[in-house]
């Protein structure tokens, strides 16, 4: 799987990084920098799941809001501030999906779920693509989430882990197991 460059950093970035945000803590006008390099990708993340750009662009503001906010309660953790962001619209979002009864969005296109397929030991051929989307479709919502950040986003798993707030550990025994179901139900299906 491809590294994505978006969520992966040296210690050198994330030193910088946790420069700005100490800065932050201490005067909320030096949090522009760390707004303009995380806006984008916190927009993405939640328009994916909702798919309706207003209240992405909603809730992407709630986001950042909320962490200007709590910044003196973030802790340094060895990963990017954006996995403390991530994390807070991951909150975010699974609150609206309550309030609006679960409704929830997946984009994918053919390369991510490829990665998935291969993941799962199976060729891959597009005629499983309906298949494959129709399964992940009906995953459960902390499922679903695991393999976007994974598959979709490439992220390794001490991210992952730092965005549920869960043990890295935890995170690969999760994403072992829904990758068990999804051979199964995909065996099931192709028969």
């Amino acid at each position: 799987m491809a590294i994505n460059p978006h969520f992966h950093h040296t210690s050198e970035q994330l030193n910088e990084e946790l420069i700005i945000i100490e800065a932050s803590k201490q005067n909320p006008e030096k949090f522009g920098p760390i707004y303009n390099k995380y806006y984008k990708q916190i927009f993405n993340y939640v328009y994916q799941r909702l798919d309706d750009k207003e209240t992405a662009f909603d809730l992407t503001s709630q986001v950042f809001l909320k962490a200007l906010t709590n910044l003196s309660n973030y802790q340094f953790k060895g990963v990017p501030f954006g996995s403390w962001l991530y994390r807070i619209a991951h909150n975010e979002l699974m609150q609206l999906f309550k309030l609006q009864k679960g409704k929830k969005t997946i984009n994918a296109d053919i390369s991510d779920l490829r990665y998935i397929c291969e993941s799962n030991d199976e060729p891959f051929y597009e005629e499983y693509i309906p298949l494959i989307k129709k399964i992940i479709q009906e995953l459960e919502t902390d499922d679903l989430q695991m393999i976007e950040f994974r598959f979709f986003e490439k992220r390794p798993f001490k991210e992952i882990a730092e965005i549920l707030n869960i043990s890295e550990v935890n995170a690969k025994v999760r994403m072992h197991r829904i990758i068990e179901k999804l051979k199964k139900s995909i065996s099931k299906l192709k028969l």
